[in-house]
C-alpha cells in the first residue's frame, strides 16, 4: 500500500514545463523531498487543461505524471474581478504559444482601461499518487495592477501584480522575499501540512 504522505527519501516527480514554475516547485521543496524529478526530463507529456478551475487543471496535470511516482503539479493565473475574473485559468493561453507574458500583460491592461484595478493572484498544488489518488490545496493573494510592469525578478503577470501592504510588485521582489508568502507559497503551506511527513533535518 502506498504511503500517505512524502517523506525525505520519497521520488516526487514535478509535472510542469514551465521553467519558472519548475525553478520556484525545487526550491519549495528541496528541503523536503531528497529525490525531485521534472517530467520533462521523464519525458512526460503536458495533458490538455481542460478544467473548469485552477484545482482541477493542477489535479489533470498531476495525475498524468503520476505514472511510477506521486506527483506534484501546479496551476495559477492573474483574476481580474473587473474582467470577470479574466484571465483565471486561461492565464497562460493569453500569453499564446510563445509565452509572450508581455504581449499578455498589455492585453490586461488595455482591456481593463479606467476600470478598477484589483486583482488576485492564485496559485493550486495538486499531489497525485500512482493508485489514483489526489490531493489539491489553494493559494491567493490579493492586489492591485500596475502599469507599466515594474520589475524582471518575476515570470508571467509578476510585474504587474503588486500584493497588497507592500510597495512593490513580484516583479521587483527577490525569490526568497516573494516566497514568503506569496500565492504558491500559502498553497505549499497546506500542502505541507496534509502530505509531508515531518522532517527533524527540514
Amino acid at each position: 500500500m502506498l504511503p500517505d504522505r512524502l517523506t525525505h527519501g520519497s521520488t516526487l516527480v514535478l509535472a510542469t514545463h514551465n521553467a519558472g514554475k519548475l525553478r520556484e516547485l525545487r526550491e519549495l521543496l528541496a528541503p523536503f523531498i531528497a529525490d525531485l524529478r521534472s517530467a520533462r526530463e521523464l519525458g512526460l507529456p503536458e495533458p490538455d487543461e481542460i478544467g473548469a478551475t485552477f484545482r482541477e487543471n493542477a489535479a489533470l496535470k498531476a495525475r498524468a505524471a503520476a505514472v511510477d511516482f506521486p506527483a506534484i503539479a501546479d496551476d495559477s493565473g492573474l483574476v481580474v474581478p473587473a474582467l470577470g475574473g479574466a484571465p483565471g485559468i486561461f492565464s497562460a493561453r493569453w500569453a499564446g504559444l510563445e509565452r509572450d507574458f508581455a504581449t499578455a500583460m498589455q492585453r490586461v491592461h488595455d482591456e481593463l482601461g479606467a476600470r478598477d484595478r484589483r486583482a488576485s493572484m492564485v496559485t493550486a498544488l495538486a499531489l497525485a499518487w500512482p493508485d489514483g489518488r489526489v490531493e489539491a490545496f489553494e493559494g491567493s493573494v490579493e492586489g492591485e495592477l500596475v502599469w507599466p510592469p515594474r520589475g524582471a525578478l518575476g515570470f508571467g503577470y509578476e510585474p504587474m501584480f503588486r500584493p497588497l501592504g507592500d510597495a512593490r510588485t513580484y516583479g521587483e521582489m527577490l525569490r526568497a522575499e516573494k516566497h514568503a508568502d506569496d500565492p504558491r507559497a500559502r498553497a505549499f503551506a497546506a500542502l505541507r501540512a496534509a502530505c509531508l511527513a515531518p522532517c527533524n533535518a527540514c
